[in-house]
């Protein structure tokens, strides 16, 4: 009875997240740490900032591969299942409506002026990612460097993700 409780709590915290956090993965990341951290309890700040790089590094959407390990720390194999389609319900539910209707009013100023106000939230959101995740791990010069780095290497198309992740975590090694 317990574990059906924690599965369904699972379930609705992600579908209240996957609801509401337009952007994608990134823009998430705030509302999951407020979720988890805060309100629940569930997870330690370190936990959170190991869960996202994690989920970072690994193929697959960041949100969905969050969820899972969330779910799988929280709930076991269940807690995975559960947060996994608690985080795309609402997805695939708004994906559905939105593709029967945005043929009809993609040309709608109404329309428009929604998508043109969404767009600056989702890069407010994404910036609060950053902020609350560099706080904790941007704490020396080293660990800026790299950042920096990393963020370079990736706005100029030097390098794609993966092979800035390896670097970056051979750096670690050599510098820490």
């Amino acid at each position: 009875m317990i574990l059906l409780a924690r599965l369904c709590d699972l379930f609705l915290s992600f579908a209240r997240i996957g609801l509401a956090a337009f952007g994608g993965g990134y823009a998430m990341i705030p509302l999951m740490r407020a979720e988890f951290i805060i309100a629940r309890q569930w997870l330690t700040l370190e936990e959170f900032l190991d869960i996202i790089a994690i989920a970072e590094m690994t193929p697959g959407p960041v949100a969905i591969n969050s969820a899972t390990y969330i779910g799988y720390k929280v709930a076991g194999i269940p807690g995975a299942a559960a947060a996994t389609l608690g985080v795309i319900a609402p997805s695939v539910v708004l994906i559905l409506i939105i593709a029967g209707l945005f043929q009809h009013f993609r040309t709608s100023p109404l329309v428009r002026a929604v998508i043109s106000g969404i767009r600056p939230a989702v890069i407010g959101l994404i910036f609060s990612a950053v902020l609350v995740l560099g706080r904790p791990v941007l704490v020396d010069f080293r660990a800026f460097s790299i950042s920096f780095a990393a963020f370079l290497l990736l706005i100029t198309g030097k390098l794609r993700p993966l092979p800035v992740i390896g670097l970056a975590a051979l750096l670690g090694l050599l510098l820490y």
